[in-house]
Formats: structure tokens, C-alpha cells, sequence
């Protein structure tokens, strides 16, 4: 049977054995008017007053928004807000957008241009977060944990602080949105470092879509808080990257709503584990780089067999990441190895937390990735290079049944982490 991938921007059609199991999220339809809805829910919001009613002429406003590194629809979210902002009699000298890139490169303006469209970025200021400069930081409190947190301070100093973002399945913080945006998104590099250490992530409840228990998730909830932040507006998109549902108002009301409708989307119980899992990274912009890409692999080893195979479909047009996570990630000759390095006493280095992700699950089955890079990046990266999927899949499906005296049992993820299976107990 053919299957659809989602692969960059355009797809990539697979031929795989007709046996093979596709594991979809629920499928679940657009909302025919997004952006009506999302004015509706700035006028109805959850645990708080309409958005209208929190803004003052005199205010400074600051907005928040993802990266190019999620699809969140920033050119429907962002016009009913900045109405809204105009409609109080905000002027545009008052308001800032700050793109939350945690510790991720900073983005073009050919990215900025399709992130939020040229009214928006030629009409508006829009301050790219550098979380290792401090002195574009404010401190905000210590962390349970005794780390100074530190956040842009563009963003702490405004009157009206609004949050946005997109919640769907996290390989560690349980769910995306919410706190995320500000913890990474514009938090500064230390309490970044603390928040994804080795033993933060290593911890059981630090997986998919888990919250209670969840260190990593709590400490960022926990931490946006204390920032104060004004408003939140999250979305959840469907397969096609259209809104399904819009969660506005006070963070943590919205956010858990968000969450739920997240989970009710994803979450895909399975009756076994497979041999050879099919996956992907969401295609663009998700899997612009290896170090992204590492959120599609984890999700596939949750229905893989132990020393099963997974083949990734991600096209990484950015390569492998940036240059601290492929020091890291091509530094030692094995997984384990970079494991023990990672969780060695005092270690410490950016970016640790994506080849700690990836380390994780390389030791748990054979990887082959499809990609656009060559073959000798993904050799560095401890994976298999892969040139045609479905060749591979008959490969891996042959050395089973000489191997095991069986057909080997296959599942497809075409769309990455937007689906999460849900092993047996």
C-alpha cells in the first residue's frame, strides 16, 4: 500500500507491506472560522476577563510567540490580538514581540516573514531572544531547586504580558504551550541548563504526555508564574496544521484545556509492540534539523519491540543542529558512551538535552533516517542512512523472517508525535 509521509514541505510517498499498521491521530476537523474563533475565545476566555477589559491606553505590551521551529499559526493568532491592543488605544511604539527561540539560532527575516506576515513584521517591533545574554535579562526568582531564573526582560518589564503557543505531545515536557513559552522560550541560559539537566530528563514522568509528577513540566508552569504573565492563547492543530481548538485566558485554565483536547488527538492505545516502526518528524518546520527530529524517533520506540528497527523520515534542511549539540552528539563512538558522559559529575554543556534524547532511545533499536543530509552526517550522528524507505523496510522485513522464522509486524507514524502510542501494560 502507499503511504503519505509528512516529509518537509511536500510529503514523500512510501510503498509498505499492506499488513502494516497506520497509526493516526483522531481525526479530528479544522475549525471552519479559526480566526473568528480565536476573537471569540479573547472575548470568552477561561479563568479570566476578556483581553480587552486587562488593557490600558498607558500599557506596555508584550507578546510572546513560538519560533520557526513550531507551526504554530502565528498569522491568525496574532491579528485579533494586536486589534485588540489598537482597540484600547495601545499605541504600536508600546507593544514588542518577543520570538521565543530558548536556546535555538535566531530566525531570518525570510522566517520571520512567513512566521507572522509583512504587516506584522514590518508594522511591529520584534525582539529575537538571546537566552546567553544577560544583559537582555531580568531575574525573577530562584527555582525550587536553588537556580537564578532569569527571562527576557522585554518581556518581564511590560504592563500586559501575553503568551501564545501551540500544545500537542512533548518527547519530555509531557505537552508543549502553556509555561513552555516562557520556560525555555525566553528564559535565560541557566535555568535553561538546570531545567533539561541529565537527571531532570532521566526521571520516569519527564516522557510524553505525562504532567503529574513531571518535574520538567512543573518547574516551567511553575516558573512562567512567577513572571506574572497577563493572558494566554494556545491552540491545537490537527494532522494538516489546522486549528482545532483555541484555549485563551488565564495560563494554567487554558493551558490544561488545551492539554486535554491535545491528549484526546494524540493518544493511540496499541495491542503490541512492533518490529520495524515507520515515523517521521511532522515534516516542515518540525523536522528541520536531526536535533528536532530526535521528537519522532522517540515516539516510534514507544511501539517498538526492544531491539526492534525504526526508520525516521525527517528532512533536516538545517543538518543536524547547532554546533554544541553536534559536538555533543558526535563526541563519543556509542550511545552508552555519550550517556556516561552526560550523566559524569559536573557536566554541563548547551544543548545536552537533545543528544540526551537521542542517546536515550539509540540504545533501544536500530535507527535509519531519511533525510536530505549525507550519508557521513547521519554515520556521526549514530544512525544508519537510509535512501529509500520502502527498500529498507523490505530489507529489514527479509533479515526477520531469516532471522526469526516470522513476518515481522509493522506500524507507520506518518505523522510523527502527533500520534502517541499507547503500549500495552
Amino acid at each position: 500500500m502507499k503511504v503519505h509521509l509528512s516529509y518537509g514541505r511536500h510529503g514523500l510517498d512510501v510503498e509498505l507491506p499492506d499488513d502494516a499498521d497506520v497509526l493516526l491521530p483522531e481525526r479530528t476537523p479544522a475549525l471552519p472560522r479559526p480566526e473568528a474563533a480565536v476573537r471569540e475565545a479573547l472575548r470568552q476566555p477561561l479563568v479570566s476577563r476578556p483581553l480587552s477589559a486587562l488593557l490600558r491606553p498607558s500599557d506596555s505590551v508584550a507578546i510572546v510567540i513560538s519560533d520557526i521551529t513550531r507551526p504554530v499559526p502565528n498569522q491568525l493568532l496574532l491579528p485579533p490580538i494586536l486589534e485588540a491592543v489598537a482597540d484600547a488605544g495601545i499605541p504600536r511604539q508600546q507593544v514588542v514581540i518577543v520570538n521565543a527561540t530558548g536556546t535555538h539560532r535566531p530566525n531570518t527575516r525570510e522566517e520571520l516573514l512567513a512566521m507572522v506576515g509583512p504587516e506584522v513584521l514590518d508594522g511591529y517591533r520584534i525582539v529575537q531572544h538571546d537566552a546567553r545574554d544577560r544583559a537582555s535579562l531580568a531575574f525573577v526568582t530562584t527555582s525550587a531547586r536553588g537556580v537564578e531564573v532569569h527571562v527576557n526582560a522585554e518581556y518581564l518589564h511590560a504592563d500586559v504580558k501575553i503568551l501564545t503557543g501551540f500544545v500537542e505531545p512533548h518527547i519530555f515536557a509531557g505537552y508543549s504551550g502553556g509555561g513552555k513559552a516562557v520556560l525555555p522560550g525566553i528564559a535565560g541560559a541557566d535555568i535553561i541548563m538546570s531545567n533539561h539537566g541529565a537527571d531532570m530528563l532521566s526521571h520516569p514522568k519527564a516522557t510524553w504526555c505525562e504532567t503529574v509528577g513531571n518535574l520538567i513540566f512543573e518547574e516551567m508552569r511553575d516558573v512562567a508564574l512567577a513572571t506574572r504573565p497577563t493572558f494566554l492563547v494556545n491552540v491545537t492543530l490537527n494532522e494538516e496544521k489546522e486549528i482545532t481548538g483555541v484555549f485563551a485566558g488565564d495560563m494554567v485554565a487554558a493551558h490544561d484545556t488545551g492539554i486535554a483536547q491535545a491528549g484526546r488527538q494524540a493518544l493511540r492505545p496499541i495491542s503490541r509492540l512492533y518490529d520495524i516502526v515507520v515515523t517521521t518528524n511532522m515534516g516542515h518546520p518540525a523536522d528541520i534539523n536531526f536535533y528536532q527530529a530526535g521528537k519522532g524517533a522517540s515516539v516510534a520506540v514507544r511501539a517498538l519491540r526492544e531491539g526492534g528497527a525504526v526508520i525516521l523520515t525527517a528532512e533536516c534542511a538545517d543538518g543536524l543542529g547547532l554546533e554544541d549539540f553536534v559536538e555533543l552528539l558526535t563526541s563519543e563512538a556509542s550511545p552508552a558512551a555519550l550517556l556516561d558522559k552526560l550523566h559524569a559529575p559536573g557536566f554541563a554543556q548547551y544543548e545536552q538535552w537533545g543528544a540526551q534524547c537521542w542517546a536515550m532511545i539509540q540504545r533501544q533499536a536500530e535507527f535509519y533516517l531519511y533525510s536530505s543530509m549525507p550519508a557521513e552526517t547521519a554515520r556521526a550522528a549514530h544512525v544508519i542512512p537510509c535512501n529509500d524507505v520502502s527498500a529498507t523496510v523490505q530489507e529489514l522485513a527479509r533479515r526477520h523472517r531469516a532471522e526469526q522464522g516470522s513476518e515481522p509486524s509493522i506500524a507507520v507514524l506518518p505523522h510523527g508525535h502527533l500520534t502517541v502510542p499507547q503500549p500495552p501494560a
